[in-house]
């Protein structure tokens, strides 16, 4: 049987995607299935049979974890990226990692279309379809939640439950939630639904991987975190004496400390790339604590300048991965200037969890800056109090004309 060709679907498992698959199909496509287990909670063997079931010639589950941690996670840590001074871009750092993978296997499997089931007016339809471009030019992306013929036939959930009924294609009889998730080991994130008034406090139920912060351990929690040019490289629990040093178990054992502690929720409203404004609840324990101790390090062995100069870059660089940029050379070019800003990088920084907080409690490295005799208000430390008149006095003179400018034109 003769057909469109073959299409590579990012499949889910869940209601939407589930009737693409079969939709696909019925337009006349060999339809293959990929799942990237990035952390989420899944059933994936469920998953791979439903898709088999309703027609998919192919499943294939692809455990990405360790890719998504070195990949974009630690270079994201390094450069301290926070998008409009809040966000740790959890979705957004996954999509480069989950594309790139389905664009191998399209190529691998002889595909010559990808297809997803972003909406229209989100930001990962971009994320997914620049990094397709930008990985193979020539792929064809199906985007059915831009094509007329498919939505305005599925106009709404009941039109997706009519059309998984007519199909045979079974759907987990659970009431709908009142809002959208995404997870993946670096966070999850609430939006859609009750969450769209801004004004709507979000319910207690609807925080899934925190513990309430109020509610967390009355005791704190001491750990120690170790980098190596700006890379963390150990985490050692300063209460029970555990240690981590391997990349993806040192992640998931700092989002298991946030977790408890209540630690990385955020309630903002953000620009997304397309110009529509949005409401969204996240959770980020372990990227959270990481982000913090990085920026503390900084303080003891990066240049003033220099840093300056990395956090600009990091605002830049936190731009190009919300907007789906990756896969460009402004990244390289940004990428490799961070990564040279955090060559001496190295260190430990103490913290403590509580309550939702992670405060420092000290940190030390072989590259510090810090001359503590000359900081010391109790010791001369070579610095001579008598320069300090001479340096006022440079940089007064600036405002002094300014304010003689202002006092010549209100006479």
């Amino acid at each position: 049987m003769s057909t469109k060709g073959k299409v590579l679907l990012a499949y889910s498992g869940g209601l939407d995607t589930s009737c693409i698959l079969a939709w696909l199909i019925e337009q006349g496509y060999e339809v293959q299935c990929y799942m990237a287990n990035i952390g989420q909670i899944e059933d994936f063997d469920a998953a791979k049979e439903k898709a088999l079931k309703i027609g998919a010639t192919a499943v294939y589950i692809e455990d990405i974890r360790r890719d998504f941690v070195n990949t974009t996670i630690l270079p994201a840590i390094q450069a301290n990226c926070i998008y409009e001074g809040v966000y740790l871009l959890g979705t957004s750092l996954a999509r480069p990692v989950i594309a790139a993978k389905q664009m191998e296997i399209a190529k691998r499997e002889g595909c010559q279309f990808v297809s997803h089931g972003c909406t229209g007016k989100g930001n990962d339809q971009v994320r997914f379809e620049l990094a397709f471009y930008a990985l193979d030019p020539k792929i064809q992306v199906i985007a059915p939640w831009r094509i007329p013929e498919f939505y305005n036939r599925f106009q709404g959930r009941s039109d997706l439950l009519a059309y998984a009924a007519e199909k045979n294609i079974p759907v987990q009889q659970t009431a709908a939630k009142p809002w959208s998730t995404d997870e993946n080991l670096y966070h999850i994130s609430f939006e859609a639904g009750i969450l769209e008034d801004p004004n709507v406090t979000p319910p207690p139920n609807m925080w899934k991987l925190t513990v309430n912060p109020e509610e967390a351990p009355n005791t704190p929690e001491h750990i120690a975190i170790t980098f190596k040019a700006g890379i963390p490289v150990k985490v050692e629990n300063l209460d029970d004496g555990h240690v981590e040093t391997d990349p993806l178990d040192l992640f998931i054992y700092l989002n298991t400390l946030g977790r408890k502690h209540g630690v990385g929720r955020i309630d903002i409203v953000e620009n997304r790339f397309i110009g529509i404004k949005s409401r969204g609840c996240y959770e980020t324990p372990g990227g959270t604590i990481l982000r913090a101790c990085h920026v503390d390090l900084e303080g003891i062995c990066m240049d003033r300048e220099a840093r300056r100069l990395r956090d600009s870059l990091g605002v830049r660089l936190s731009e190009i991965l919300y907007n789906g940029y990756w896969f460009t050379a402004e990244r390289e070019i940004i990428q490799a200037a961070v990564n040279e800003s955090q060559k001496y990088i190295d260190g430990t920084v103490k913290c403590k969890l509580y309550k939702g907080s992670v405060t420092m409690e000290g940190r030390t490295s072989p590259n510090s800056l810090y001359d503590q005799d000359l900081s010391s208000m109790d010791i001369a430390g070579g610095f001579h109090p008598l320069d300090s008149e001479g340096f006022i006095k440079i940089q007064s003179i600036r405002l002094k004309a300014y304010t003689d400018m202002k006092n010549r034109l209100s006479n």
